[in-house]
């Protein structure tokens, strides 16, 4: 699994449905949370990634130095399934998502792993809705963002 961990002031989700736009997420100062499940992945992909998405430390404490974590901050979440996270650029001007997990693998890894960062920050999360055409607006903080795989740990 694949995720980019945005420090975010703000960030909210649209649905797009038919011309009309539902507001699905909205949160205030926090994490926006871009997943993504490759081909082969697992419960303890989803479970390693939720740990380091709560616990990662990309938050000020009081001296202005990045010692705290969003668990500790009690800042918000919102988590949006992004399988384009898995594109591919090796040949041609059109990315491949070949690596991308099919929806049949990857709705349930997606919604365990947001289950797993919901138990590690101890509340709810905001979540877009696997598959559907989202309109994602957020205020960066910082900017932070943070790339991280689950397979590939030294990213």
């Amino acid at each position: 699994m694949r995720m980019v961990f945005q420090r975010v002031e703000s960030a909210s989700v649209e649905i797009v449905e038919n011309g009309l736009r539902r507001e699905c997420a909205k949160m205030g100062a926090g994490a926006l949370v871009l997943v993504a499940v490759e081909n082969g992945d697992t419960p303890e992909d989803a479970q390693w990634l939720a740990a380091k998405a709560a616990n990662m430390r990309v938050y000020e404490d009081s001296d202005g130095k990045m010692n705290m974590s969003l668990k500790d901050s009690g800042g918000d979440a919102v988590v949006v399934s992004q399988f384009t996270l898995f594109g591919n650029m090796r040949k041609g001007s059109r990315p491949s998502f070949n690596r991308s997990a099919h929806p049949d693998t990857a709705v349930p890894l997606y919604e365990k792993f947001c289950e797993l960062f919901e138990a590690e920050l101890c509340k709810k999360i905001g979540r877009g809705e696997f598959g559907a055409d989202m309109r994602v607006h957020l205020v960066n903080d910082g900017p932070v963002t943070i790339i991280a795989d689950s397979r590939n740990r030294d990213i």
